[in-house]
């Protein structure tokens, strides 16, 4: 089951020629999931070759390089013939200011926009396997970030044992995985759990938007497979982080090491460090002994299931 993240952009308020603004698409099996829709980012669709087949637009607030994208790339559904609907999610009181926003310059979409407003603390999208829930950032308006969690998986089959126990080869393994007992020819009962490992978890990203670093974070962010934070200053820029309610990548660092997150994107990086964002990578590196990298626009990467070195190692076993 893939589950791909692509950085469309990476940069803070003011876009350069390095960096566009906020904007990160998730692929899970197909699901293509948006998080947030700064200036440009259809055209970053079409530079990086994601597509414009988006289904739901997660909106962290009313900040204009987090919202500005939604008009043009709307625009761009409509004129592509778009007839399913799109769902925009967003923080509490910003409907209003989407639907204005959606329908700019008095565009009417030809196809259905619905915009929902998601309190921090409860799930904006529910769909088969996974969830996507809010949860409440520090910022200087209404904020907040979401994370995708996956339900657990069934634990791993135990074939030598089934068929130790007598299970024919064939469809009462599947019943086994799937939780329900099987009744062999001689009236024995083979109960799931005879043969069927512990839930092993699905996977779990998290992205904050622009946020201090906080104790919600910490909790929402527990051993995490991607943790995607603000990193806007490198710690020559401190105080202007604090003024401005936003994060450096130490502070990011800090929150992924304290969350035992397994790897940690560093986004929403000022204009200041468009050439050269190094220093906030060094920092953050010297603070959280993890994966931690600054992604360029464009920049895709797999997120794997935690266990997939078992996995691999499994499939090696079998091959012995």
């Amino acid at each position: 089951m893939s589950l791909r993240v692509t950085f469309l952009g990476t940069g803070g308020a003011v876009p350069t020629t390095e960096r566009a603004p906020s904007a990160v698409l998730c692929n899970r099996e197909g699901d293509r999931l948006l998080f947030d829709c700064g200036e440009g980012a259809q055209r970053q669709m079409m530079r990086f070759g994601t597509g414009f087949t988006v289904d739901h637009v997660f909106v962290s607030h009313l900040h204009g390089d987090h919202v500005l994208g939604l008009p043009g790339l709307v625009q761009t559904m409509d004129f592509n013939d778009r007839d399913e609907p799109l769902a925009i999610h967003c923080p509490p009181n910003a409907k209003r200011h989407l639907h204005d926003l959606v329908h700019a310059a008095g565009h009417d979409p030809g196809f259905q926009v619905r915009i929902n407003e998601v309190a921090p603390g409860t799930a904006a999208l529910e769909a088969d396997e996974y969830a996507v829930r809010a949860f409440e950032t520090s910022h200087r308006t209404r904020s907040q970030g979401y994370v995708l969690a996956e339900e657990d998986r069934p634990g791993r089959f135990d074939r030598p044992k089934a068929e130790e126990l007598g299970v024919p080869v064939g469809p009462k393994f599947g019943e086994l995985h799937a939780g329900n007992p099987v009744e062999l020819e001689d009236g024995t009962v083979v109960r799931p759990e005879q043969v069927v490992g512990p839930p092993r978890p699905g996977r779990r990203i998290v992205y904050t938007a622009d946020t201090r670093p906080q104790e919600r974070t910490v909790e929402v962010a527990r051993d995490a497979d991607l943790l995607i934070h603000d990193a806007t200053f490198a710690d020559d820029m401190a105080d202007r982080a604090r003024k401005t309610a936003h994060s450096t990548g130490r502070e990011a660092a800090g929150i992924a090491d304290r969350a035992d997150a397994a790897r940690l994107a560093l986004i929403h990086i000022s204009s200041r460090y468009a050439g050269d964002a190094s220093a906030i990578e060094r920092e953050a590196r010297e603070a959280f002994p993890g994966e931690c990298f600054v992604p360029g626009d464009g920049r895709t990467i797999d997120v794997p299931y935690p266990d997939a070195e078992d996995d691999a190692d499994a499939a090696g076993d079998g091959d012995d």
